[in-house]
């Protein structure tokens, strides 16, 4: 379980990097509604795992290259808007959570249950 600190300094993150990601002009990365789902960040704030979900996603390869040629000046942009000692590495992850439940949604609503009769 994180600290205190650590828990806002995550959560600063993940509010900064999402209107960060919004700015990025690489079509590589717009290919979808992009959503920052969780930041973890190490103790020594030198990485933070950066998870995204993307609704629309057309290919998952072309995005994690258009994000690591972005993640220098997403990098920078994080350091300039937070008062951090260190600006952390960012790694990202994807997270198909929300993809998974819209899925399962779509499943459920395509069942075809008629509703119990009364005898």
């Amino acid at each position: 379980m994180p600290s205190n600190k650590l828990a806002r300094t995550n959560d600063d993150i993940q509010r900064v990097l999402s209107e960060l990601l919004r700015n990025i002009k690489d079509p590589r990365v717009q290919q979808g509604m992009i959503s920052v789902t969780r930041v973890e960040t190490t103790g020594d704030l030198r990485y933070a795992k950066v998870w995204l979900s993307v609704l629309g996603m057309r290919d998952e390869k072309e995005f994690k290259k258009g994000l690591r040629s972005a993640s220098g000046w997403l990098r920078r942009e994080l350091g300039s808007a937070l008062p951090l000692r260190y600006t952390p590495e960012l790694v990202f992850e994807i997270d198909h959570s929300i993809e998974y439940g819209a899925h399962i949604s779509k499943m459920i609503q395509d069942l075809d249950i008629r509703p119990d009769e009364e005898n």
